[in-house]
């Protein structure tokens, strides 16, 4: 088996700890995948990761191969970087994480534009909430909301994240008057709750409210919640950049504006400042149409 194509399957499976994500992220049975780890195992002959049915960990031997097959697929990459800088012509795939909102609301239309215009160079968008681990992944470009804790992370601000409360017209023509955000204790919410992080909009809209036994409807995803606030079902606090299009056709309706949460800071994160040809041409054009808005 072509041992370079098994590193970057051992190291994968390493990174994201599962065979079958290994599998759909390089388009291979899940047969194929351990077939790539015991091709290393084989011709090493040694034992690199633990297996049981539910998760795999590294033996003594698969933490020291690890470490040397980073440096080795790093170096490569280097390598390839160096030669579309020499060349000037940018090309490979540009993997980037963002949250959920902000990747479908702001970046996915940009991406689209970018691709049109750089045939060469793809990109891999992968949208969730969950913090990534820059330096347990392989991802080039991380999208944050709020503010930085990681300072060996060089940072590019791409703006701000304003959030706001809404309702629809109908839940407004049947339920009491909201003119302070300490009415908001007489109504019902929609909350935003992160997957695996400890604070949450949940908690924040809460917190404006006076109690927590209003959240009608809980959920890691805004549209989810935007849907049941069109349906009258209670007030929301989501990013105004996810409910633009509602207040413009007025089947929302923004209330106490200027008492929402502070805005927070968005920002673009990467490892080191020397980005290669196919990242720094992205993140030139998404500075470029962030700018012209």
């Amino acid at each position: 088996m072509d041992k370079l194509t098994s590193m970057k399957v051992f190291a994968y499976v390493v990174e994201h700890g599962s065979f079958r994500r290994a599998a759909d992220h390089f388009a291979l049975s899940a047969t194929m995948i351990s077939k790539h780890i015991h091709s290393l195992e084989a011709g090493l002959n040694t034992q690199l990761l633990h297996r049981t049915t539910r998760k795999q960990s590294l033996t003594d031997s698969g933490k020291l191969y690890y470490c040397e097959c980073k440096r080795i697929l790093e170096d490569i990459s280097n390598a390839e970087n160096l030669i579309q800088t020499l060349e000037n012509k940018p090309q490979g795939t540009v993997k980037i994480n963002s949250p959920i909102t902000y990747g479908n609301k702001v970046l996915a239309p940009i991406i689209a534009k970018f691709l049109s215009q750089h045939p060469s160079i793809n990109v891999e968008l992968m949208l969730n909430n969950d913090l990534v681990d820059p330096y347990s992944s392989d991802i080039d470009l991380i999208v944050r909301i709020g503010e930085l804790t990681d300072s060996s992370l060089v940072a590019r601000h791409l703006g701000d994240y304003e959030m706001i409360y809404s309702v629809s017209p109908c839940y407004l023509a049947n339920h009491p008057k909201i003119e302070s955000v300490d009415d908001l204790v007489n109504h019902p919410s929609l909350g935003f709750s992160y997957s695996s992080r400890g604070d949450s909009q949940t908690k924040q809209t809460a917190i404006h409210s006076g109690t927590s036994d209003h959240v009608r409807l809980h959920s890691n995803n805004g549209d989810v919640l935007r849907y049941a606030a069109l349906q009258g079902v209670g007030v929301l606090l989501q990013p105004r950049i996810l409910v633009e299009e509602e207040l413009e056709k007025g089947t929302l309706k923004e209330i106490l504006p200027g008492c929402a949460p502070k805005p927070k800071p968005v920002h673009l994160l990467y490892k080191t400042k020397q980005l290669s040809l196919k990242n720094r041409t992205f993140v030139d054009f998404l500075l470029s149409e962030l700018n012209r808005t």
